[in-house]
Parts: C-alpha cells; sequence; structure tokens
C-alpha cells in the first residue's frame, strides 16, 4: 500500500511516493492500493506555456472511474481549486461513483515545503 503526493513542486513528504502530474498519478493509483492520496490543484504547465491537467481534472478521473484511495487531503493553497476538489470527491460519494468509506479532508496532512 503507498501514500501518493500528487504536486509539481513541493517537496515530497516522508512516507509518500511523490507524482508531478497527473499521468504519473493516474499510473500510481490504477496500479497500486493508495492509503493517502494528498493533491495539488496547480500541476504547472509544458515547455511551450499551456497549462498541463490540473489536481481537478484528476479529482474528475478518479471519480469517474471509481477510484480508491482510503483517504484524500487536499493540499493546495489555490482557495477556488481546494473548494471545486473537495466538492467534486464529495458529491461523487454522496452519489455512489466513489467509494463511502473514503475520508476526505479540506487540509494538508503534511507541512507544505519547497527546496527551490
Amino acid at each position: 500500500m503507498i501514500n501518493l503526493y500528487v504536486d509539481d513542486l513541493r517537496d515530497c513528504p516522508k512516507g509518500f511516493i511523490v507524482a508531478r502530474n497527473m499521468e504519473e498519478a493516474i499510473d500510481y493509483i490504477e496500479n497500486n492500493e493508495v492509503n493517502i492520496l494528498s493533491l495539488d490543484h496547480d500541476l504547472g504547465a509544458d515547455n511551450e506555456g499551456n497549462i498541463l491537467p490540473t489536481g481537478y481534472d484528476l479529482v474528475k478521473y478518479f471519480c469517474e472511474n471509481g477510484l480508491h484511495a482510503n483517504k484524500v487531503y487536499i493540499h493546495t493553497d489555490n482557495g477556488v481549486g481546494r473548494e471545486n476538489m473537495f466538492q467534486t470527491l464529495k458529491v461523487a460519494q454522496r452519489r455512489g461513483f466513489i467509494a463511502r468509506d473514503i475520508g476526505m479532508y479540506h487540509y494538508s496532512i503534511t507541512p507544505n515545503t519547497y527546496t527551490e
């Protein structure tokens, strides 16, 4: 079982595996049992400056595909993104798209740190 930290810039906390973009995150979630999933909203841009899929896009994929983690924390500093992600998860849970036993938390489980 893994703890997955999805973030393009922050340092990966001890005890977590980091996914720097949505594609990496999906690969980890679909191929491992996930205990804790910790999400950022803004996941950067490509070399041409195009915005990459966000944590909100990942949440939608998670819900649409009935993926699972024991607990989901949202560690983003983007207030609007945080609320959209949290409410999407809660509605999907209420409507049965994702398991009712997933714990969801509107805050970070670890301190947000940056080395660079």
